[in-house]
């Protein structure tokens, strides 16, 4: 569901990805994990079409990123770290305004809502504006927002961060459950090692480079650790969650972008 093969990013004289490789099969749950300025935010723009890559190739979807970016971005769903949704709209309404974006079909998309709405909890607040919505309200109507167009694959920026633990742990429900439902391709970044942990693979960036690419069983026994955490301690050489709140910022403005680029 994605191919990335000899992928090269620089900026003027910093090469933020040094010629990376990797493959993301259709319904894995793969994790993407790296500290700040590793390459990981470079390589989801790619993906996602926001930057155009120097040199090498990419493929979502069996689209080139390069040559074919509507369909790409068709093909994809986005759930960010930071809120994205306009808290002076009804639910409703801002689930209306991203179809109006992909112009889907009034009668399907409705269904679809309703359906979508229902299953993580919120039917009885479609209605309501969303600054009236908790913290856990507002990420499960993000997760709806996301999943409405039919997306064959869904990124996952930091899902879950800020949330208490309950609440983590519901939304992982939902989205393992329509994972299953719809063969979803899930493409996560986290902090949370205990969320990277059930991933299907993780691939491990540090400097531009994949320094590591293999489920969480394989990467403990080669690495000799009894947990995902110590792994990266061990090829890294701190923890993830020492990262300081700088790196956070750099997909902030990735939802505006988005939603100027379906415009």
């Amino acid at each position: 569901m994605i191919q990335v093969v000899d992928l090269v990013k620089r900026f003027g004289a910093l090469q933020a990805i040094r010629g990376i490789s990797f493959q993301v099969k259709e319904g894995e749950l793969f994790g993407f994990l790296g500290p700040n300025g590793a390459g990981k935010t470079t390589t989801i723009n790619i993906l996602c079409t926001l930057l155009t890559p120097t040199s090498g190739r990419a493929f979502v979807a069996g689209h080139d990123v390069v040559q074919y970016p509507t369909e790409v971005r068709r093909s994809i769903g986005i759930i960010f770290q930071d809120p994205s949704l306009d808290e002076r709209l009804t639910a409703l309404e801002n689930l209306k305004f991203h179809a109006m974006l992909y112009h889907l079909p009034r009668k399907k998309t409705g269904e679809r809502m309703e359906m979508l709405l229902d299953m993580v909890g919120l039917s009885e607040r479609r209605h309501d504006l969303v600054k009236t919505f908790s913290g856990g309200m507002k990420r499960r109507l993000e997760i709806v927002r996301g999943l409405l167009h039919y997306p064959k694959v869904l990124f996952l920026d930091e899902p879950t961060l800020g949330l208490d633990p309950q609440t983590r742990n519901h939304i992982w429900n939902y989205i393992k459950e329509l994972r299953e439902k719809e063969r979803l391709t899930l493409f996560l970044t986290t902090h949370y090692m205990e969320e990277a942990d059930p991933c299907d693979r993780i691939a491990i960036m540090d400097e531009g480079r994949i320094v590591a690419l293999d489920t969480p069983a394989a990467l403990k026994q080669r690495v000799g650790c009894d947990t995902l955490d110590d792994v990266f301690v061990k090829l890294i050489g701190h923890e993830i969650r020492e990262e300081n709140a700088s790196g956070k910022d750099q997909l902030r403005d990735l939802h505006k972008k988005w939603i100027g680029r379906m415009r």
